[in-house]
């Protein structure tokens, strides 16, 4: 990322816009302003109908490790998205950033949550990038 560490960071915990940089997804702390351990996250995947709010798969969050400004860890704890999550902030040698974003999630439904995983991940792994490539843009202009 062409951003220092510390703008990198900022523009991440920037919770209320992360939708701004991560695909079809709204976020919000629900708990203060979600900056420590114990804070509370909200977000919602999935569509967004003109006029309303997001339509989708609620996912809330806790946040479990809070290293100021290189690491923050969040644990799911929703009826469809559950598991772990990491996101880690890191100096380049000779400036910038390197932003590695990590998700050890359960997948739901089970037997059919594993059999139908295969024609998932490509769109998720789709996603994904398409969120990193934002992310790089929206980090390098982050202003608070």
């Amino acid at each position: 990322m062409d951003a220092p560490p510390e703008q990198v960071w900022a523009a991440l915990v920037d919770w209320d816009r992360q939708g701004e940089w991560m695909a079809l997804t709204d976020v919000r702390a629900v708990d203060g302003d979600g900056q420590g351990v114990g804070g509370r996250l909200s977000a919602v995947t999935g569509v967004k109908l003109p006029g309303l709010r997001r339509v989708g798969v609620l996912d809330t969050m806790l946040i479990t490790a809070w290293e100021h400004p290189r690491r923050v860890d969040v644990r799911h704890t929703g009826r469809v998205v559950r598991g772990t999550g990491t996101f880690e902030v890191r100096p380049r040698a000779g400036g910038g950033s390197t932003f590695v974003w990590t998700e050890g999630l359960d997948l739901p439904l089970g037997a059919l949550g594993r059999a139908g995983w295969p024609l998932v991940r490509p769109l998720m792994s789709a996603g994904v990038r398409f969120s990193l490539r934002r992310f790089a843009r929206f980090a390098r202009d982050h202003r608070g």
